[in-house]
């Protein structure tokens, strides 16, 4: 099979959304070599990856040989950047070539990003560059083997010609895989301009890909906004679990489909601080790691505001009542993010705490208090996030010595590791008494019994990752990929990051947090 038949595209978006896109083609690239292929994703999408390899697959990946099919075009949509309206956005740099359905039945969008110029690059050169592409594959596949929902990197095709930032830079082209490109500024867009129409062929199309149990439902779009609170509710709360900081949540950023997107000025924190920022534009701590969950409740309402023409019943536009019925039944929905966000964020905290069945008694959760009062400890000691849950661990295990050993003051953390321990018991006496057991078994060696202990600590780090993408390790790499030709780094970083639970000694390096005055200085950027 050649590379350009390897995709089976149906394309749906395009055939049933005219008036939602432009089409566009890609640039052609002046020498195409192949950086990276995700033969893993590729095999999961039913492709043949070894046709897409060696030269033909970089001609393929630079976008010089669409395959067979392919459909390319740039998706409208508008959003809120910063908190300021942009009525028009748009692929600026990248096309949507075509939908593919992988072995499971489910649907995928198969898309460039720095392919060039299309209707919307708005003046830019629609061009991307060797560093920012090899991050998005870097914590697109972090992100993955962590599980959190996530676009992916299918491969990376270095173009051969130069792209102007700040300097000259080698260009690149990703090819990114998502569940569907469908975005809160997607409905935006047709709501500012008042395109009732449209809009609702765009709702019918996203509940059939995404929720189609939706379609009976009594008000379909208010069952939609339902489910895409639901989806970034447990989304980010994976985030917060992890220190994962977005950078850039502007609507545009937010899918439909509850999948992150757009790995540009993203980071993993180090040191516990809820107000940490790594984005280079963001000057006023707006998409801080602690403002998530409220900006995901504020994307959410814009979102609302869209479809409320859709919320109204037909021909109601002028009912005053009815019109306040349909923003009081949307206002509803967001008013209950902030219950779906605590009780995804809390669930993954009970487990990264290794409490697996402890009650909550008259509405006192006392695993909550404890977490919190876990964090501010990390907070008030400067203690590596990541770090700090995984030698938690190792507490659990019988040995406090790592995990003492991150504070300046261990005595400091003697009250808290105490009532840590209590809750333990408590927690072990309600497995016992038959209210619940571990999701995450434990594996002890032949003939033996897993003592609660060793449970315990298993499930934890099941949970609680040891590696993570270290912000010095990801420049490191990709320094030496754009600025040297060299991607032995990026691929040893890659395999790391692909096994982020197992502790092993190989991989120490990349579990090492970054010296502190690095950290501090760290920014991040778009690429664009």
């Amino acid at each position: 099979m050649t590379p350009t038949a390897a995709f089976r595209f149906d394309n749906s978006y395009a055939r049933e959304l005219p008036g939602c896109y432009a089409a566009g083609r890609p640039a052609p690239a002046p020498e195409p070599r192949l950086l990276f292929l995700n033969r893993t994703l590729a095999q999961a999408l039913g492709l043949d990856d070894d046709a897409l390899d060696g030269p033909a697959g970089a001609a393929l990946f630079a976008g010089n040989a669409l395959p067979e099919g392919a459909q390319p075009i740039a998706q409208a949509y508008a959003g809120h950047q910063f908190g300021g309206f942009s009525p028009q956005l748009g692929d600026g740099r990248a096309l949507l070539i075509g939908e593919v359905i992988d072995r499971q039945g489910q649907r995928h969008d198969i898309a460039f990003k720095g392919s060039g110029r299309t209707a919307y690059s708005r003046g830019g050169d629609g061009k991307a560059a060797v560093g920012p592409m090899l991050r998005e594959v870097l914590i697109g596949e972090a992100m993955h083997a962590l599980g959190i929902p996530t676009t992916r990197a299918l491969a990376v095709a270095a173009t051969g010609e130069q792209v102007w930032r700040e300097r000259a830079l080698p260009g690149a082209v990703l090819t990114r895989v998502a569940s569907s490109h469908l975005r809160v500024g997607t409905f935006q867009y047709f709501a500012a301009r008042d395109d009732t129409e449209r809009l609702q062929r765009l709702l019918d199309y996203a509940i059939a890909r995404h929720d189609p149990a939706l379609a009976d439902a009594p008000q379909p779009a208010l069952a939609l906004l339902q489910a895409v609170a639901g989806r970034q509710a447990r989304l980010v709360a994976q985030w917060m679990n992890v220190g994962f900081i977005h950078g850039v949540m502007n609507t545009d950023n937010m899918t439909i489909s509850g999948e992150t997107i757009d790995y540009g000025p993203c980071a993993f924190m180090e040191a516990y601080d809820p107000e940490t920022v790594f984005s280079s534009i963001d000057h006023q701590g707006r998409y801080a790691y602690g403002n998530q969950p409220r900006i995901a409740q504020w994307n959410l309402a814009r979102l609302a505001e869209a479809l409320l023409p859709l919320i109204l019943p037909q021909d109601h536009a002028d009912d005053e009542a009815a019109v306040e019925r349909a923003v009081a039944d949307a206002t509803a929905v967001i008013e209950s993010y902030p219950r779906l966000f605590d009780t995804a964020l809390r669930a993954g905290q009970r487990a990264k705490l290794g409490l697996r069945a402890l009650p909550v008694v008259t509405g006192e959760d006392p695993a909550a208090t404890l977490a919190d009062d876990w964090l501010a400890l990390l907070h008030r000691h400067q203690v590596d996030h990541t770090l700090g849950w995984r030698h938690l661990a190792d507490a659990a295990a019988g040995d406090e010595t790592p995990v003492r050993a991150l504070f300046s003051d261990p005595a400091a953390l003697q009250p808290w590791l105490v009532r840590w321990r209590a809750l333990c018991a408590a927690d072990d006496t309600a497995i016992t008494s038959g209210g619940g057991a571990s999701s995450t078994p434990a594996t002890p060696a032949a003939g033996e019994q897993a003592s609660p202990a060793h449970a315990r600590a298993e499930a934890m780090r099941a949970v609680n990752p040891w590696i993570i993408p270290r912000n010095h390790r990801v420049e490191e790499a990709l320094a030496a990929a754009s600025e040297h030709g060299d991607l032995g780094p990026f691929e040893r970083l890659l395999a790391a990051l692909r096994q982020p639970w197992t502790t092993d000694p190989a991989l120490a390096r990349y579990a090492e947090p970054a010296p502190r005055e690095l950290t501090e200085r760290y920014r991040t950027f778009c690429g664009t």
